[in-house]
């Protein structure tokens, strides 16, 4: 039988179907987003590239030839990565294609917040012309980034241009470019009260889930401002909410949240210190050829050659 890949989801010039035809000139090429079509490809497909949850069932149950997922996401919190790793399939991930679009909405937010761009904003909708008592910079400020990969990395940078203090807190405790002291997960306690900035920029895991309740509310300065642009549940909303309206922090920029869409009622949304963004931080219109070019392709030059996808090769044991 011939080899599949198939391609969910996505406009085949996208993905330049004809490069992958050229590569893989004994494999049948699908690029098909039609679902009645759908299972009857996935039961066969050797790769996949794309995820989406309705497709787990047949891809369990009825495919035995799956090797090798490529997600469109930087997270892989949604696969089911036990019964993957069980079957011997490896994923490759989107990680570090957001690190230019998310850092931009990092300090997006962070700069929105210190120069009152919200507030103006609000006010020129009622056409109030008020300072706002205006008196915030981002320069020589210190800033924690919890989670220096690709994008804490590219942030860490950005901050330097703005002469700011870069504290870090990654898993391994290793050193990285311009991040001037870097800490461990277990050590988040103690770097919390030094930052005037707190951005949390790591993947949802069973480690990090609620990683900041409220203990973690109450280390911060009372002036300090968080940004999650990780998953939503490493934050524990209701605690959130509470130091919001106990004044235990200054204001939070979110983009994810424990549930998407946030839901109408929840309290965050009527809070004059809370920016919300729906989940966009990493759209960019260089997505998809980052995603390509920078990862699959390489990926796919691997495989055919017989060899192990290792660029973004997720980590079972870690969840990322």
């Amino acid at each position: 039988m011939e080899k599949r890949i198939l391609v969910i989801n996505l406009k085949p010039e996208l993905v330049q179907i004809e490069r992958l035809k050229q590569m893989l000139p004994n494999w049948e090429v699908v690029a098909d987003n039609d679902p009645d079509h759908l299972e009857h490809y996935l039961k066969e497909a050797e790769i996949i590239l794309h995820w989406k949850k309705a497709i787990a069932p047949t891809i369990l149950e009825e495919n035995m030839r799956l090797k090798w997922i490529q997600t469109w996401s930087a997270g892989v919190n949604n696969l089911p990565l036990e019964a993957l790793q069980a079957r011997g399939v490896c994923v490759t991930s989107a990680n570090g294609v957001h690190a230019y679009p998310i850092s931009e909405t990092i300090f997006a937010l962070m700069l929105g917040f210190t120069r009152k761009i919200h507030t103006y904003v609000r006010q020129q909708q009622v056409k109030t012309w008020h300072h706002a008592h205006l008196s915030g910079e981002i320069h020589k400020k210190t800033i924690g980034i919890i989670g220096v990969g690709a994008i804490g990395k590219e942030t860490a940078k950005i901050a330097k241009a703005f002469k700011m203090k870069v504290l870090g807190v990654r898993h391994s405790g290793n050193p990285a470019d311009d991040v001037d002291q870097m800490f461990q997960p277990e050590q988040l306690d103690e770097m919390l009260p030094q930052c005037d900035y707190v951005v949390i920029t790591l993947p949802l895991t069973t480690e990090t889930t609620h990683m900041f309740a409220a203990p973690q509310f109450k280390r911060m300065k009372d002036s300090a401002l968080l940004i999650n642009i990780g998953r939503g549940p490493i934050i524990q909303e209701e605690d959130l909410i509470e130091a919001l309206e106990q004044k235990e922090i200054a204001g939070v920029g979110l983009d994810v949240f424990a549930t998407e869409p946030l839901p109408e009622d929840s309290p965050l949304w009527e809070m004059d210190n809370v920016i919300i963004t729906p989940h966009t931080a990493g759209a960019t219109e260089y997505y998809a050829t980052r995603v390509i070019e920078d990862i699959f392709l390489p990926n796919l030059e691997h495989y055919i050659q017989g060899e192990t996808p290792n660029k973004n090769l997720v980590n079972f044991e870690k969840g990322y």
